[in-house]
């Protein structure tokens, strides 16, 4: 019997052993969980399965588990754009032609396609954005990356606030001249966009009336009439204030301007007649094939002030842009996926999802730091970063092996001497076996 459990001892001593090689050979291994061998003692049982009594002796040592420690790896940046790693629970969803695996192994990278696949070839899964631009949650897809130019979008809103000088008189030089600068008091500039993202400047001049608390602003785009390409006549509006120096809404009747800009219900200012023009061959202005924004351009003007410090502006906004190209790619921690342009815009293309389990433990390794799915793990709770137990994504960053390799070196001394003393028993037990032999 001693042979048996000393060869038991040397069974189990060669299982740590090779547990702990495989944990010191990963220990550089991306995403990769360390392992360690679980032990029982055996004992043996009568023809009814019950122990022999309080004078039985166990019959050595059997392996009872291999089990891998879940615990995370330490979290490094590496500047690149589809690397990621998960803060916390979870692992990635991938699609291996058709198959459903899971890792913790985050360098993922762009194939021919623009699908976003690690070094494998397997899809990272996530949720696409609809044609609206929202996220499309609960189905999973195969996560891809759109590579085509961003559709421009005409301006359709512009916000400015803005102060003009109380203090102010009224021009000497009349009347208005965009030339003069004499015959206006202050003016900006603001970049609008047409259908096909042509950029186009939008003028604003504003005259201190004679009239108390009362401008007039003088408003063009190239320099032309907005509705008229081929007139330098700009639309005026009167812009009232109250004594306290806030915009005068009710003094704002709703409605056409003759020669103006329109004004809504809103009291926002709105244009509804742009023509986007430029000079064709022989230096005239006309419609450049290009449209304005299909409900108008509203300016909402009702932040602007009249009090006694400089005319400026404060504060400015527009909503249409250029087309633009991709030219970089972002993750945040929710796991939205962002495509930058160079047009300063990003737009969202997608976002990762996050599997997690019941029982890490009974998940299945498949190598390449991989796991599938079994009856033990139970099935993934699949769902959004940062939501519920799921973890936060760290963008460009890679999560290292949890290898803990002093440890280890460690562990591979005590294997080694409990190989050695299991050989002793069995070494041990022969020498007797020897002597008994030789007694007859």
């Amino acid at each position: 019997m001693s042979f048996n459990i000393g060869l038991s001892g040397l069974y189990a001593a060669n299982k740590a052993l090779n547990v702990t090689g495989n944990n010191i050979a990963n220990v550089a291994t991306t995403g990769f969980k360390s392992s360690r061998a679980e032990f029982a003692d055996q004992y043996s049982n009568s023809i009814r399965g019950t122990s022999a009594g309080k004078t039985v002796i166990g019959t050595g040592v059997k392996t009872a588990a291999v089990s891998q420690l879940f615990t995370p790896g330490n979290i490094n940046a590496t500047g690149q754009a589809l690397d990621m790693a998960i803060d916390g629970n979870g692992f990635f969803a991938l699609n291996d032609n058709g198959s459903k695996i899971y890792t913790r192994a985050g360098a993922f990278y762009s194939d021919k396609a623009g699908y976003v696949v690690n070094a494998s070839g397997a899809n990272l899964q996530g949720y696409a954005v609809g044609e609206d631009g929202k996220i499309i949650q609960g189905i999973l897809t195969d996560l891809q990356i759109d590579t085509s130019n961003l559709t421009p979008k005409p301006t359709g809103l512009i916000t400015e606030k803005i102060n003009l000088n109380s203090a102010a008189t009224s021009p000497s030089v009349t009347p208005f001249d965009p030339t003069n600068a004499s015959s206006y008091n202050f003016t900006f500039n603001t970049p609008v966009f047409d259908s096909q993202g042509n950029e186009h400047q939008m003028n604003q001049y504003f005259i201190k009336d004679d009239a108390t608390n009362t401008w007039s602003m003088h408003t063009t785009i190239d320099g032309r009439n907005p509705a008229n390409p081929a007139s330098t006549t700009p639309l005026v509006n009167a812009v009232p204030f109250k004594s306290d120096g806030t915009l005068d809404k009710d003094a704002m009747a709703a409605g056409d301007v003759a020669g103006g800009l329109s004004i809504g219900e809103d009291k926002i200012f709105q244009l509804n007649d742009w023509i986007p023009a430029q000079k064709n061959a022989a230096g005239e202005w006309s419609a450049n094939g290009a449209i304005a924004n299909a409900d108008g351009v509203k300016l909402d003007m009702l932040g602007a002030t009249q009090y006694n410090a400089s005319s400026a502006e404060i504060a400015k906004t527009q909503d249409g842009f250029a087309t633009g190209e991709l030219s970089g790619l972002s993750i945040d921690q929710n796991g939205y996926l962002f495509a930058s342009f160079t047009n300063g815009k990003d737009k969202v293309i997608g976002q990762v999802a996050i599997a997690n389990f019941a029982n890490l433990q009974g998940l299945t390794p498949i190598g390449g730091t991989n796991w599938k799915e079994s009856y033990a793990s139970g099935v993934p709770v699949i769902g959004a970063p940062d939501t519920g137990t799921l973890g936060q994504i760290s963008g460009g960053a890679l999560e290292d092996s949890n290898v803990d390799l002093t440890g280890e070196l460690v562990n591979l001394i005590k294997a080694q001497s409990n190989y050695q003393a299991n050989a002793k028993t069995i070494s041990t037990e022969s020498t007797i076996m020897q002597t008994i032999i030789q007694m007859t």
